[in-house]
């Protein structure tokens, strides 16, 4: 699995034009799920995402989680986070799970977060999703597991 995580003052997310999400501060994660990933890589990345500590205490130090400040966490699925550019100019998505296991395995860590107490919201798998994305910080890590 790979995570981009993003600390956000606010994110929103259209499809079609209509809106599906929305979170007005926290993380918005890009998740790309790779052939071979498993369910137990899921609880892993939950809690690490619900207790990593990337926004600024009253001191002005990265010392406090989403959970803490009350934040919420849009997760989208992106297959193209497991490309391989090693290559040619084309990008080659053989390594992304089959699309059917790929939004099982969204949807579990979507509901791993949950049960940390992390409100997430979710884009629409497969969707050709349109993003705006106001960036804290910035701040963006990529987490691979």
């Amino acid at each position: 699995m790979y995570a981009v995580v993003q600390r956000v003052g606010r994110t929103v997310l259209k499809v079609d034009g209509k809106l599906i999400s929305e979170i007005s501060g926290g993380l918005t994660v890009y998740l790309g799920i790779k052939v071979g990933d498993s369910e137990e890589k899921c609880e892993v990345l939950a809690n690490k995402l619900s207790r990593l500590r990337i926004f600024e205490d009253t001191q002005g130090k990265m010392n406090l989680s989403v959970k803490d400040v009350g934040g919420e966490i849009l997760l989208v699925s992106q297959f193209t986070l497991c490309a391989d550019c090693s290559r040619g100019n084309r990008p080659n998505f053989s390594g992304a799970e089959r699309p059917e296991r790929a939004e099982m395995l969204y949807k579990l860590t979507a509901q791993k977060l949950r049960e940390t107490g992390v409100p997430v919201k979710l884009g629409v798998f497969g969707a050709d999703m349109k993003i705006e994305q106001f960036n804290d910080g910035p701040v963006s890590i990529i987490y691979e597991i």
